[in-house]
């Protein structure tokens, strides 16, 4: 079954779950409701160390970086 998923989707099953964790991790920080370390317990990482090892491997960032850029694109509303 592995194998068939590797061959349709083009990764590992492991991949494939490990890309769809980052983009919710990217949603909350996003957001902004949560800190790294409730961000850490509600996606299932063991500690805020390995949440943040995870998201640069796959994104090249680290999340307080992701964090900034999003926070530097968000126009003050005098502004609009």
């Amino acid at each position: 079954m592995a194998n068939l998923f590797s061959e349709v989707q083009g990764t590992t099953i492991e991949q494939f779950i490990i890309g769809h964790k980052i983009e919710r991790i990217k949603e909350l920080i996003i957001y902004g409701e949560l800190n790294m370390t409730e961000i850490a317990w509600k996606m299932n990482y063991s500690s805020v160390a390995h949440l943040s090892n995870q998201f640069k491997k796959v994104t090249g960032l680290t999340p307080s970086h992701f964090k900034q850029m999003k926070d530097k694109r968000r126009s003050p509303i005098e502004e609009i």
